[in-house]
């Protein structure tokens, strides 16, 4: 009779890692651009640049992570969703510089392991990174009892992608006069989920099947966990051709804090009478006593993405889109910097 493992005794099953990665091995794969060097299982993943065009190139990285939506996810015994918006967060916060992503690696940590919700996560971010052409070139999988209780996980996420030094977007190109488009979020994306929890589950005492009237026949959970958007394919044919003065991702902070990002020495003057927000973020508001100013910084409002636009790009910019199925929404406009640097400014 062999001897029981002491580091399973103490809460660490390496088995159920590797029942976990495996499982997940082939939807990995399925990810691998020309740019992939080597296979799943190194110690380091290889990526070499000039195989896909991008050599000589400044490299482009950013870090984040979905926030409490993994407790959504918790409760409602879905995890690949969470998987596909961290990969689309990440996608959009390189590519307001302009930077194509071409590689991405993933972390999760686990209480206990459970071999069927890690591939879940891990399969999720596969699935999002084969969608957008992105290689899941690694990543980590730890179980860490003691640290995260039975249950608990910890999901994020890290990419790489690169631009040429010419077409990088880092505000400089914002002037006053210029248009500010927007395309609409799917709903939360990854921000703001502290309040909403408290909102619907503390508050209003909703559970996660519950179909509340306000969210037009949609659960809470398919409300909350509606998939964070990638505007990659959208707009890289207009980054390509020089369209675009500057992106926004809207995320944390709202429009209030990733407007002035790429603003310079501009205003923005944005009209918050110019779309309607989605059902969700009326009721969370409202339900929240959530005061119209907070709003705009807690949440992106229906906004998940800002495009600033010569006038004499617009129609062409629009046009590109809508060819797309794309609703583009015109928020607002840049002017002259009031202060010393460039705010969001309302005009109604």
């Amino acid at each position: 009779m062999s001897q029981p493992s002491r580091y399973a005794e103490a809460g660490v099953d390496i088995n159920r890692k590797y029942e976990a990665v495996e499982r997940a091995t082939q939807a990995i794969r399925k990810t691998f651009t020309p740019g992939v060097v080597g296979d799943v299982g190194q110690f380091g993943g290889l990526f070499d640049p000039a195989r896909v065009g991008c050599g000589g190139q400044l490299l482009v990285a950013s870090a984040d992570g979905v926030g409490t939506k993994l407790e959504v996810a918790k409760r409602a015994g879905v995890y690949d969703t969470v998987g596909r918006c961290l990969v689309n967060h990440c996608i959009n916060d390189i590519l307001v510089q302009g930077a194509r992503p071409l590689f991405f690696m993933d972390y999760v940590a686990v209480g206990i392991m459970d071999p069927q919700m890690a591939s879940a996560l891990i399969g999720g971010c596969a699935q999002a990174c084969q969608e957008n052409g992105v290689a899941l070139l690694g990543g980590e999988t730890a179980e860490m009892p003691g640290l995260y209780t039975p249950g608990d996980f910890d999901l994020a996420g890290f990419i790489v992608g690169s631009v040429a030094r010419e077409k990088l977007l880092d505000g400089s190109r914002v002037k006053p006069g210029q248009k500010i488009l927007a395309l609409r979020s799917s709903g939360l994306h990854t921000n703001g989920y502290s309040l909403a929890r408290k909102v619907l589950f503390e508050k209003l005492g909703l559970a996660i099947g519950d179909k509340p009237r306000e969210l037009g026949g949609a659960t809470v959970g398919e409300a909350l966990l509606a998939i964070h958007r990638s505007y990659y394919k959208l707009l890289w044919p207009l980054l390509e051709q020089d369209r675009l003065c500057a992106l926004a991702h809207i995320t944390g902070g709202g429009l209030v804090d990733n407007v002035p990002r790429v603003l310079g020495r501009c205003d923005a003057w944005i009209d918050r009478t110019s779309w309607e927000p989605p059902a969700l973020f009326r009721y969370l508001c409202e339900q929240g006593d959530v005061a119209q100013d907070e709003r705009y910084q807690v949440f992106n409002m229906g906004i998940g993405m800002v495009l600033f636009v010569e006038p004499a790009h617009e129609r062409e910019v629009r046009s590109a889109l809508q060819a797309q199925g794309e609703a583009v929404l015109e928020i607002g406009r840049t002017e002259a910097a009031q202060g010393p640097e460039g705010v969001v400014r309302w005009s109604h």
